[in-house]
């Protein structure tokens, strides 16, 4: 309930913006506007203004729609013909049909100015273990060093890292890093890459790398038990300690998940200690794929919290700006999201980037649930990412979508005149197997990560 609440009102607020973007520019165009409706089916409150507009809320939270007078779809009165929608010039036309994806992005800038305003913390990106014969461990990186900037670009966390690494998926190129070691000398790294992570589902660029951020020391004590799970048929309970694993000793959380990680549907001996007591369980992980031909063991248990110790303070960075460097970061941030949107549609039609990483509501609502979970910032945060991505998506110029009326808009004003009612019906009809297309994909790749 928690998933679909916040699934929801995801939505709905980012169905708002996009819909009061076309309402907006089109009572400005002089075109009437019948409805405006959050959500499909039939109304579960409306009301209507003066202007003769019905605001409507309706039960399938999948989307809504704003409804323009329009000789198209019905008659319109003599008196009213000045305020159809098909009696307006083509750029007033394209100005109400690209309202909608410019309000998603002026959201998202407005929502980083929030976020820049209330200062962005992440982790400081000191590089805390390098993986043996990795890339990043054959060019030479080390524990210790901290990187300052890839390809010029300054990153001051390691969610930064992760944005710039993400560019560079399915290409084949030298990754440029500049680090500085533990005594403040800095120094170059060139690190090759070829089809990198081509194919691969829910790329992990610093893993792939072989960079492993500063992890603090977690104590192996069973929190959450998952009711069913192959620990609670062992008989692991909450507060367990575990201290060792088929007789090698377990000094931590990570350690304790790679070993079972490495042991699907294998038999485990293991010592716990129990209310100052030892015993001995046999504990037998299932297994769960991954990815193409990747089966890893797990056994339904969470971390408990007494287990989790507080962060250094250096460990930490925030970045906090006025108002005016805030707003100039919103747009920066923005204008990147959108840059990396459709670079990475393109890479996914050449074939560069695996179609698995599509998602649909079910992942959206599940990071919506997550991103609620974790406050305010996190929310608002989800909310510019999804925002970007919605108005890069209407954009495309796909018959059935914004970009795909913008694109009929423009052909008319080419040649003249509008294209024949024929050919935009086949190509409305093409543009709606596309989508059906990709979301089936998309509801396919939501339901294997289930």
């Amino acid at each position: 309930m928690s998933t679909l609440l916040s699934f929801i009102l995801a939505i709905s607020i980012l169905v708002v913006i996009h819909e009061f973007g076309h309402f907006w520019v089109a009572r400005r165009c002089g075109v009437k506007v019948l409805r405006f409706s959050v959500g499909f089916g039939k109304p579960l409150w409306s009301y209507t203004d003066k202007l003769g507009t019905e605001y409507s809320i309706a039960p399938i939270p999948l989307g809504g729609y704003v409804k323009m007078l329009d000789e198209r779809e019905g008659a319109v009165k003599p008196e009213e013909l000045q305020q159809a929608f098909n009696q307006k010039t083509v750029w007033q036309r394209i100005a109400i049909a690209s309202a909608g994806p410019i309000a998603n992005f002026l959201f998202a800038i407005l929502a980083y100015w929030s976020l820049f305003m209330m200062g962005i913390s992440g982790y400081v990106p000191v590089i805390g273990d390098v993986v043996e014969d990795s890339p990043a461990y054959e060019q030479g990186l080390q524990t210790g060093d901290r990187i300052q900037s890839i390809a010029g670009t300054e990153v001051n966390s390691f969610q930064e890292v992760s944005w710039q690494l993400i560019s560079y998926i399915g290409e084949t190129v030298d990754i440029e890093l500049t680090v500085v070691d533990s005594n403040n000398q800095s120094r170059n790294v060139t690190i090759p890459v070829q089809q990198w992570l081509t194919q691969q589902e829910s790329p992990n660029p610093m893993k792939a790398l072989g960079i492993q951020p500063r992890r603090l020391h977690l104590e192996p004590i069973i929190g959450e038990v998952v009711a069913g799970g192959a620990a609670a048929k062992a008989g692991l309970l909450k507060g367990d300690v575990i201290l060792s694993v088929n007789a090698n000793p377990v000094t931590g959380w990570g350690q304790w998940v790679e070993l079972v990680r490495e042991r699907p549907l294998q038999s485990i001996i293991l010592f716990i200690e129990r209310d100052g007591q030892q015993l001995e369980l046999e504990l037998i992980p299932a297994e769960k794929e991954i990815e193409a031909g990747k089966v890893i063991g797990f056994v339904g248990v969470g971390l408990h919290q007494d287990a989790i110790p507080e962060v250094p303070p250096e460990w930490l960075t925030e970045v906090k700006l006025g108002p005016l460097d805030a707003l100039l970061q919103g747009v920066a941030k923005t204008q990147q999201l959108i840059v990396f949107t459709l670079d990475s549609l393109w890479k996914m039609i050449l074939g560069d980037v695996s179609v698995k990483n599509l998602s649909g509501p079910i992942t959206i609502a599940k990071v919506a649930d997550s991103s609620v979970s974790h406050g305010i910032q996190a929310f608002i945060g989800f909310l510019a990412l999804l925002s970007v991505s919605l108005g890069v998506l209407n954009l495309l110029p796909i018959p059935v979508l914004d970009g795909g009326h913008i694109l009929f808009y423009a052909i008319e004003a080419i040649r003249g005149k509008a294209l024949s009612e024929r050919t935009q019906i086949m190509a409305i009809q093409v543009g709606m197997t596309l989508l059906l297309g990709l979301m089936v994909i998309a509801f396919y790749n939501d339901i294997s990560r289930l």
